[in-house]
């Protein structure tokens, strides 16, 4: 037996898409950070120690400052033991 099968659809059309403007969208800049960074007093005079000179240390030791002369001891111990 044999069956006739008709099949109706009906099919609307597409939505079309809208056109695009020619303009271009432009975001916002963005805004930057302004972070601060604080250290401490003591982690300021380190680096303050760290950046001196050796003429600057000399002078320290020389007006009484017990690190500046512990560290020229130190520098000069270890001269002393590369010869």
């Amino acid at each position: 037996m044999v069956n006739n099968v008709s099949s109706s659809t009906s099919t609307q059309p597409a939505a079309q898409p809208k056109p695009v403007d020619a303009k271009v969208t432009q975001s916002k800049p963005r805004q930057t950070l302004n972070e601060t960074v604080q250290i401490s007093n003591a982690a300021q005079a380190a680096l303050k120690e760290l950046t001196e000179t050796q003429a600057q240390t000399a002078k320290e030791a020389n007006t009484g400052d017990h690190q500046a002369q512990r560290l020229l001891a130190k520098e000069a111990a270890a001269k002393a033991a590369e010869k």
